[in-house]
């Protein structure tokens, strides 16, 4: 026992198949509510959504009918290799669930245009996520599935949420999973949604049970499970799993999961991928290391303003060093052009010509951020696409009369002879812009003096004044 874990004993040590199938059905038939099963495409959810099917297809049909959505979460930044798995499973599902009655749905959920990883990073400018500060999980996983659950739940009244989670992953997993337990019952609350109940058939299953089971019993939809045993020596990984609440901890390490992710000092998954023949892979990988050096305490400065979103700078605790907060707009810019870079390359050296790493509306959103957000009067969206691609997309043509780079280069040469600070009088001339036509102007002087309140001087004025105090 190490950390509080039980050991991994085998649970048929004194239990067998036939009475893990016996307790789904039992759940299945004692509760009303219908079932919303996690699948992130790893061994763990693949054992529970079998061990379910099988489980089920005993029952007369006429017993049945209850739904069971199945759920697979895509940050749309996760490693193409598992986003092509997961989509002809769930593929491979539904066709089998409707050929031969079954009760199962699969689909994908994913997070809002709001929220994309590419919109926060590129075009807000927020920092490459870390341990400390994982901004990430909350809006790209956390939130799309529970915002499934609480449709079903508004549908439904209540559902029951099935997941492949263990009690020797992790200590937090355990004490959580036995604090919410509903007396003797297989079900246990959720720990944030009302309305929703968590049962976790595989949670006495040790890791070798797991690969027994998938390794002797066929996948009912027609997958093969060598296969994915292949794909986890390949990557030499764990599985990300659907998360529901912030206890389930980041992925990190060796796990499968986003491209992108910086949570790990390491993406071994995806060097284990590419020395097993995925070299395609690698420029995904150059640029995950590269994110990497923007947020090194010893290099962020490079690419990082001294102001964060809310326009103030902070000093690190206790010194009088100013904190690196969001990436400039120079930073954001070399992101954009590495990613479109990288797709390109992906496209071309990769099984499928048609890969999307950015979408196409994720680049009007960023447009939009950095013209109306971070003064990018240049418009370097559409530039920077079309030097990369060589073709233009749909962009809007002078939308909403926004400033453009003649008058920048007017503004500034303004600024410069007055003495006034470039970026504080083009923040003042967008707050005007947003407000110009409308019926009630109301706003616009409590915008302009929020504007005010920002901090506008130069970092050596601000060190200046500091040391002085």
């Amino acid at each position: 026992m190490a950390d509080g874990l039980p050991n991994e004993r085998s649970v048929f040590e004194h239990r067998t198949i036939q009475d893990v199938y016996d307790e789904i059905r039992d759940a299945y038939r004692r509760y009303p509510q219908p079932w919303v099963i996690g699948y992130s495409g790893g061994k763990d959810s693949t054992t529970v959504l079998q061990l379910i099917w099988k489980a089920l297809e005993e029952l007369p049909s006429e017993e049945r009918q209850k739904s069971v959505f199945v759920i697979a979460s895509d940050t749309k930044v996760e490693t193409p290799v598992i986003v092509d798995y997961i989509d002809q499973t769930l593929r491979r599902i539904n066709e089998t669930a409707t050929a031969t009655g079954m009760p199962f749905r699969a689909e994908k959920v994913m997070p809002t245009l709001n929220n994309s990883f590419w919109v926060n990073l590129i075009g807000r400018g927020y920092p490459a996520p870390t341990s400390r500060f994982r901004w990430c999980t909350e809006r790209l996983k956390i939130e799309p599935a529970n915002r499934f659950i609480a449709e079903k739940v508004g549908q439904y009244g209540e559902v029951i949420m099935v997941l492949g989670v263990r009690k020797t992953e992790s200590s937090t997993r355990m004490q959580l999973m036995r604090t919410n337990q509903i007396g003797d019952h297989f079900l246990r609350r959720h720990s944030m949604l009302p309305g929703a109940y968590v049962y976790a058939p595989i949670a006495d299953f040790s890791t070798d049970d797991v690969w027994t089971y998938l390794l002797q019993v066929p996948s009912p939809w027609g997958s093969n499970n060598r296969d994915l045993a292949a794909l986890y020596r390949n990557a030499s990984a764990g599985e990300c799993p659907l998360v529901i609440d912030d206890s389930t901890p980041s992925c990190g390490n060796s796990r499968f999961g986003c491209w992108v992710c910086t949570v790990a000092s390491r993406d071994t998954s995806m060097e284990a991928m590419i020395d097993s023949g995925e070299e395609w892979l690698e420029p995904l990988l150059e640029f995950r290391d590269w994110l990497m050096q923007t947020i090194d305490p010893a290099r962020k400065r490079e690419f990082r303003d001294i102001k964060g979103r809310d326009g103030k700078v902070r000093f690190k605790t206790g010194t009088k060093e100013i904190m690196a907060r969001t990436y400039k707009l120079d930073t954001s810019r070399q992101m954009l052009e590495k990613v479109l870079r990288i797709q390109q390359q992906v496209r071309r050296n990769g099984p499928d010509q048609q890969a999307t790493l950015i979408e196409k509306e994720e680049l009007h959103e960023i447009r939009r951020l950095w013209r109306t957000e971070r003064q990018d009067w240049e418009d370097s969206v559409p530039r920077i696409f079309r030097d990369v691609t060589g073709r233009d997309l749909d962009w809007p043509v002078d939308d909403n009369g926004y400033f453009d780079d003649e008058e920048k280069t007017l503004l500034a040469g303004v600024c410069e002879e007055n003495d006034l600070p470039f970026d504080l009088i083009a923040r003042m001339l967008e707050e005007e812009r947003r407000a110009n036509g409308m019926a009630r102007r109301a706003g616009i002087q409590k915008a302009l003096e929020r504007v005010l309140a920002e901090e506008w001087r130069s970092e050596e004025e601000i060190l200046t004044a500091q040391t002085a105090s």
